[in-house]
Parts: structure tokens; C-alpha cells; sequence
């Protein structure tokens, strides 16, 4: 039996605690995938089940529809099981009332970002589906295409002008330094392209808050959703699996209305800097070195790279004497603390996080993950080893028979084979810009 809105739960699983019919969709968040339904979407859920009202979500995918065949026949349901040492605790999450597919019914999207009930689009697309150059502008070539964020947005945020409503909050919850600030730049960059009478109005009327969000979400498996049907009673094709662990940080900047989002743990602040700049830094630093290295050295979950004695002190190190001394912290910021809550949560065994799945777009990860660090370091006269290693084990991978899955494959797997493989990627003129030198 498929999960639905008819489906009876047995009575150890927390339900949505509001009614689900009577909520409008107050959010569009493209790029609907395990992270967004593990994360802001549970946020989402908590703030309407606190009293909220009204701020159903509408969820996009820009190319697949796995997502909307995974959770449109079962009504939008799906369960996110929390797991650790000690146990496991699964809830049904309402906030998502259905998945649309872009690719299939782009003006069905338009129409979504432009109802008089719509206040916020959120965005976890990737580094990657931000379209931007090496040198950090738009690809405004690949923006202008069927799969772009952009062509979507703008649509929308047209409709809605000559309706006479008013802007939106344009959310930005992927790993990107300063993302509220990069998602305007970049939207204004694509207005001024393709619709120039649009830009004054989105300036004045649209609001792009900066964010930092952290929970580990791995990829579900087939013995995940079997799990979860041995326990609902019922076939779950959404289920996801993931930490107790969850941390929001938003700058305190809307357009208009918005979720109570703070009364149900995230944290409202007016510099998100601080925090987003250790995340990317310590935590996802962290992992893409636990990845490549972790692969070289035959491991295929972060728990078993952690507990690799060659490989802990080296993360440990990248952490606490190469990243946290980059960071200017913001009052009551304990980075010791951090990288101890870190390591905790790397070696948790009921979490099963495929270093492959981290290894994913290195090229697009790698400049504030690494080379921001090193680039400090450097222009104080210091080097990174830990970094410096696990650049070297990217490079590794990059000559290996791992699958590679980067927008910059092709070139990567090319450079890499060569006897100068670090200075034509991170080089002057390189595939990778940074403001490190390699020596």
C-alpha cells in the first residue's frame, strides 16, 4: 500500500500538526530535492503546526520528475526518520502540498511564483544551478534556457508587477559565500539582459536575505524505504533519513510576510556571515576532504573515513589550526565547540553518507570550501597541510575510475593527467579562479 492522506499511521509517528486542506502555498521552492524536504520544509512544517498559517509550499523541479513521482501520488506526504546511535524517530512532514515539474509545465510555475498567495521562492539548486562563470557573472546563455532559475523567477516576478502585486523574498539556502548577495547579483545581471523594465521594480520590491543551513541528508536507499515501509505499514517512495542535528541562520531581511520560523529553532540574525563562513569552511571543508581522501583510502561512508586513524588527525587539524583562524567569529561563536560537535556527528553509524555522494561538483565546491583558506594562510606566509593534502587526493580522484559527476568533467579529467595538473586548474588563467597561488 502507497502512503496518502487516507493512509492510518500507527500512533508512534508525529503527524503534521495542523489541517493540511485548509493552508494556502505561501512558498515556491525550486530544486525540490532530499535537503529542502529534510530541512526548511521541516522548519516549514513546525512553524504551522506552532499556529502559522497559510505557508504551504509548492515545490519545482526545474529538469527530473523523480521528486513529483515520488511524493504527488501520496499527496505530498512523505517521513523523515531522524537516526542515531541510540535510535531512530520518523515523523510525516505536510508542509509540501504537491511538485511541479518545469520542464513539463513551465507556465504552471510561472503562475505559482506570481499568485496573490505566494511571499517567498527558496532555492536549493547547487552551486551548480547558479549558472555562473568562471569568473563568477552570469552564463547568460545557459540562463536564458528551459532549466534556468532565472527564466522561471523573472516570469513570475513580471506577472506579478503587472498585477499590481508586490515583490517577493528570494531565499537562497545553498553552500555559496554570501548567497542572498550573489542569487541579487545575479538575478539583476539576467533582468538587465532579457528584461530591462523590470530591474528598478525588483529593486525596489524584492528582497534576497543571505542564509546558512546545515544538516547532513544522505541519499536514501532502497533498505532506507524498506525500513520505513516495515514501520509505517505503508510504502513510503519519498522517505529520507537523516541527523537529529539541524541548524537555520537567516538574515532578518523579507519583502513581506514570512514563517515564524524562529519560534521552531532557526535563528534570525542580521549578519549571517559568521556562521555561513565556518559552515562552509569547517563543516563542508571538512567533508570534501573525508571524501577524496576517504576514497582513496577505500571507504565509502563518513563514519568509516573518521574512524580511519590517518585520516582523523587531518581533519581535525584542517578544522581547528587551517579554517577556524580564518573566520571572524560573531559574539558567542565557539569554533572549538563547532569542530567538537562536528567530529560527533561525522562518526554517527546510523547515518550512512556516501563519500561518492560529497565528491559530486568538486570544481563548484572546492574555491570556498579550500582555496579561500589556503589564499588566507598564504598571504600571512603559512601553508594548509591537511588542505594541501586532500587537494592532493582530489587530484587523485580526478585520475581515477570514480565516476565523476561535475560540470567541469571533461576538462578536470584532461588537466589532471597532466604534469601540471595544479597549475592549470587553480593557475592563472585556470579552470578554477581563486585568490590562492599555487607555489
Amino acid at each position: 500500500m502507497r502512503l496518502s492522506p487516507q493512509t492510518t499511521l500507527p500512533a508512534s509517528i508525529q503527524m503534521p500538526g495542523y489541517d493540511r486542506a485548509a493552508q494556502a502555498a505561501g512558498i515556491v521552492h525550486i530544486g525540490i530535492g532530499a535537503f529542502h524536504r529534510a530541512h526548511q520544509a521541516v522548519y516549514t512544517d513546525d512553524a504551522m503546526a506552532a499556529g502559522d498559517r497559510n505557508w504551504g509550499i509548492v515545490g519545482v523541479s526545474l529538469r527530473s520528475g523523480d521528486v513529483a513521482a515520488q511524493l504527488n501520488p501520496q499527496g505530498g506526504l512523505y517521513t523523515v526518520s531522524k537516526r542515531s546511535a541510540t535510535g531512530s524517530e520518523m515523523r510525516l512532514i505536510g508542509a509540501v502540498q504537491k511538485v511541479l515539474v518545469a520542464a513539463d509545465d513551465p507556465q504552471t510555475v510561472i503562475d505559482a511564483i506570481a499568485a496573490p498567495t505566494t511571499h517567498i521562492v527558496s532555492f536549493t539548486v547547487t552551486e551548480k544551478g547558479y549558472l555562473r562563470r568562471p569568473d563568477g557573472a552570469l552564463d547568460l546563455a545557459a540562463a536564458i534556457g528551459g532549466s534556468s532559475l532565472y527564466r522561471f523567477v523573472a516570469a513570475g516576478l513580471a506577472a506579478r508587477k503587472a498585477a499590481g502585486l508586490g515583490g517577493l523574498t528570494l531565499l537562497s539556502c545553498d553552500n555559496l559565500p554570501g548567497n542572498g548577495a550573489v542569487l541579487r547579483r545575479l538575478m539583476r545581471e539576467y533582468l538587465a539582459a532579457y528584461h530591462p523594465g523590470l530591474s528598478a521594480w525588483f529593486d525596489g520590491e524584492c528582497t534576497c536575505p543571505a542564509t546558512m543551513i546545515d544538516r547532513i541528508v544522505p541519499a536514501t536507499t532502497d533498505a532506507d524505504r524498506a525500513r520505513v515501509e516495515a514501520e509505517l505499514g505503508a510504502r513510503d517512495e519519498g522517505a529520507l533519513v537523516t541527523e537529529a542535528f539541524s541548524q537555520w541562520v537567516i538574515e532578518d531581511d523579507f519583502a513581506g510576510p514570512r514563517p515564524r520560523w524562529e519560534a521552531v529553532g532557526a535563528e534570525l540574525v542580521a549578519d549571517v556571515a559568521p556562521y555561513e563562513t565556518a559552515k562552509l569552511r569547517m563543516l563542508n571543508g571538512a567533508h570534501s576532504a573525508l571524501a577524496y581522501i576517504g576514497l582513496g583510502r577505500g571507504h565509502e561512508f563518513v563514519h568509516q573515513a573518521i574512524a580511519d586513524p590517518a585520516i582523523r588527525p587531518l581533519i581535525d587539524r584542517l578544522m581547528r589550526d587551517e579554517a577556524a583562524p580564518t573566520i571572524e567569529v560573531a559574539p558567542g561563536q565557539d569554533l572549538s565547540a563547532y569542530a567538537d560537535a562536528l567530529l560527533d556527528r561525522f562518526t554517527n553509524p546510523a547515518l550512512h553518507h556516501r563519500l561518492i555522494q560529497i565528491a559530486m561538483d568538486g570544481s563548484q565546491k572546492i574555491p570556498q570550501r579550500w582555496l579561500e583558506t589556503l589564499a588566507w594562510h598564504q598571504a600571512r606566509g603559512a601553508c594548509c597541510p591537511s588542505i594541501e593534502a586532500a587537494i592532493a587526493a582530489w587530484l587523485a580522484f580526478l585520475r581515477s575510475d570514480h565516476p565523476l559527476d561535475d560540470p567541469l568533467a571533461v576538462g578536470l579529467r584532461e588537466a589532471a593527467a597532466s604534469p601540471h595538473a595544479v597549475e592549470r586548474i587553480f593557475g592563472e588563467g585556470g579552470l578554477i579562479a581563486s585568490g590562492w597561488k599555487p607555489a
